[in-house]
Order: structure tokens, then C-alpha cells, then sequence
């Protein structure tokens, strides 16, 4: 099974990786498995616009689904994947060819994702309310074909949790569509 994550900054993508991870999923990012390894390579400092670009490059020069080629290449068959931080539609229509993919998508309200990026402290984060709407803008829609555009993934998704409460109340809300996509 390979379940794909979508969603705005800190929404709760990574918590989720990690339920699947203590469940036996192998974890894959967008960003740590594909762009920071290139932007290393590159010379290039990490930072959320330099992904940001570089994502943008790799799918206007090898197409849409540029990034989820990358990643499922490093997949092996038979492992349970989940994969955080899918941003293009191009990236949902190239995951959906592989066999037994799911998206989820993570919503969360501004300013609750916004508490959250401060109070994680990371160097690339944006520290003021204005450069966390800059970089939240143009995650949800950079106006390109082949840029990010978390909203229309957010729209494909098989699954919406909103992650609007307490930490036990979002991993309740995920557990119940788990428990579904199982099912399947």
C-alpha cells in the first residue's frame, strides 16, 4: 500500500508518516528524499524556496509527475510506503498509476499551522506572520501548471482529515479512515 500525504505546512503530515512508520510503512518525503539531496548536490542552501524552485524545474522540464518518478523508484515491491509532502497534481497522477494508492488529505487552519511553525523553531520556517503567508500562498497555488498547487491535490484527495483540535482528537480522526482504507 502507499499512502500519499497532502496538506499545508505543518497540518499534521509528519504525524501521520509516523503512525505508518510505527506500523511498519517506510517513509519518504517530497523534500528530504528528492530536493535536499539535489540541492546538496547543487551547492545550494535548503531552504523552502530554493525546494520550492527546484520542485517547480524538475516537473516543467520532465513534467508533472517528476518528483513521484523519483520516489517510486526507490520503492520496492510488496513494502507499505507513505509518502509526505505531494504538492502538484502532477505528482497525485503519476501515484495513481502504482497499485494500491491513497491520498490523504491534511487541512488545518491558518493560524493554528502558524502557532505550530513557531513553536517548532526550524532555521528555514518563516517567523513572522507575513513571510508564513508568503510561502503558505504560494505552496496552496503558485499560479503554474507545474508548481505547487496543494489545493487541487487537496481537492483529488480519497480521504480529508482536519486537524482543527487536540493532537488525540487528529489521531482519532485518522485511526477511523485507516481503519477504512484497510478495509479495502
Amino acid at each position: 500500500m502507499i499512502i500519499g500525504l497532502t496538506g499545508g505546512m505543518v497540518c499534521g503530515k509528519r504525524t501521520i508518516a509516523e503512525i505508518l512508520m510505527k506500523r511498519g510503512f517506510i517513509a519518504l518525503t517530497f523534500s528530504a528524499d528528492v530536493l535536499d539531496y539535489e540541492l546538496r548536490k547543487r551547492g545550494i542552501p535548503i531552504t523552502r524556496k530554493a525546494q520550492q524552485d527546484l520542485g517547480n524545474e524538475f516537473r516543467e522540464k520532465e513534467g508533472g509527475g517528476a518528483l513521484s518518478k523519483r520516489l517510486i523508484l526507490k520503492m520496492e515491491d510488496g513494502k507499505n510506503y507513505v509518502l509526505d509532502g505531494i504538492r502538484n497534481p502532477g505528482e497525485v497522477l503519476e501515484l495513481r498509476k502504482q497499485k494500491d494508492f491513497v491520498l490523504i488529505a491534511i487541512d488545518s487552519p491558518q493560524k493554528q499551522r502558524f502557532e505550530r511553525i513557531v513553536s517548532r523553531g526550524m532555521e528555514r520556517d518563516a517567523k513572522t506572520w507575513e513571510d508564513f503567508l508568503i510561502a503558505d500562498t504560494r505552496d496552496f497555488d503558485d499560479g503554474s501548471a507545474f508548481g505547487l498547487q496543494i489545493k487541487k491535490c487537496m481537492e483529488m484527495a480519497d480521504y480529508t482529515v482536519v486537524n482543527d483540535g487536540s493532537l488525540e482528537e487528529f489521531i482519532k480522526k485518522f485511526e477511523g479512515i485507516f481503519k477504512k482504507i484497510s478495509i479495502k
